[in-house]
């Protein structure tokens, strides 16, 4: 059987190799691409088609799949797939078809593999001004560990990091901080390892100097740490651990929508879109690979756009004669 003709199954390791050598992917996305193939590949072996090559496969087999992800309920939860989950599976099928048409192996094109059509997307969830300084007035800065939750909330709206990229961060990359106040930007590596530029305000510097002052040990490198001793290995705090403190001061702070690290990160790139920071800047500073997710805080603008054509556009003040 010539490369050509070999079943869908036995291209996969070349397949993860073009993943990482010609679209420079990273692990996890290697992984989870190799997790929603393996779904076809299942589907494959259910309507015994293990020895299907993709010279074989069409139309048919693909309204087949879709049929099978639509109708897959979960057996953990016995709930349906989301529309946006099914559409993850046939996207990771797509780029294998892409695969086979890069090294010349005949297949159907992948634009015949069409996604399911999503509900208009939500507006992300974000604080107003006046609700993030609420949040950030809540910790307790008499203590040590209010001044470490000061210090978290002020960070995660002066930069906008995901909560893992907060979570990584370790004491030694604020050294700058022990004698003087000053300017501190940095490079960290965010999500699919790419490497972006972060940059602090003048005020969440001030805070962090005042909570590493607190740190007498010499020990942990992390730069947020818990206070207590339930895992002597490391104690650095975990993403359920800021997600759980974000809640606890939302709640003080009596903001009525559910927030979490992220809601900081929406609103501030909600903040600098208000400003009039144009999206392609936003898409720098947040680390998006792809301006498209990025447009989410269109829908913003657009409300405010609006309100000010209504406030100052003339014509919205002439009679109507």
């Amino acid at each position: 059987m010539s490369k050509a003709n070999k079943p869908f199954s036995e291209h996969l390791n070349d397949f993860l190799d073009y993943l990482d050598i010609e679209k420079s992917l990273s692990n996890n996305s290697q992984k989870n691409y190799h997790r929603f193939l393996n779904k076809f590949f299942n589907w494959l072996e259910i309507n015994n088609n293990t020895s299907l090559c993709p010279s074989d496969l069409t139309s048919e087999h693909v309204w087949g799949y879709k049929l099978y992800l639509s109708r897959f309920k979960d057996p953990r939860t016995g709930k349906y797939l989301k529309k946006s989950t099914q559409s993850y599976y046939l996207i990771a099928l797509r780029s294998f078809l892409d695969f086979f048409a890069d090294r010349d192996i005949v297949s159907l094109p992948s634009s015949k593999i069409k996604l399911p059509r999503m509900r208009k997307e939500k507006v992300p969830n974000f604080l107003k001004l006046e609700e993030i300084e609420r949040l950030l007035l809540q910790p307790d800065v008499n203590t040590k560990i209010g001044l470490r939750d000061r210090a978290i909330l002020e960070v995660l709206f002066s930069t906008g990091l995901r909560v893992a990229e907060l979570v990584s961060l370790n004491r030694d990359q604020f050294n700058s901080l022990k004698n003087s106040m000053i300017d501190l930007e940095m490079t960290i590596i965010g999500k699919g390892d790419r490497p972006r530029t972060v940059y602090f305000s003048e005020r969440a510097l001030g805070w962090l100097k005042k909570y590493l002052e607190t740190r007498s040990d010499d020990v942990d490198k992390s730069l947020f740490i818990r206070y207590s001793d339930r895992n002597p290995e490391s104690m650095r705090l975990s993403i359920r651990s800021i997600e759980k403190i974000v809640k606890k001061y939302a709640k003080l702070a009596g903001l009525s929508i559910e927030t979490t690290p992220h809601t900081l990160r929406h609103s501030y790139a909600t903040d600098l879109l208000v400003q009039g920071v144009d999206l392609r800047t936003i898409q720098e500073f947040l680390g998006h690979s792809n301006i498209l997710t990025t447009q989410i805080y269109t829908h913003i603008t657009n409300k405010r756009l609006r309100d000010i054509h209504k406030k100052y556009h003339s014509g919205n003040r002439m009679k109507n004669n």
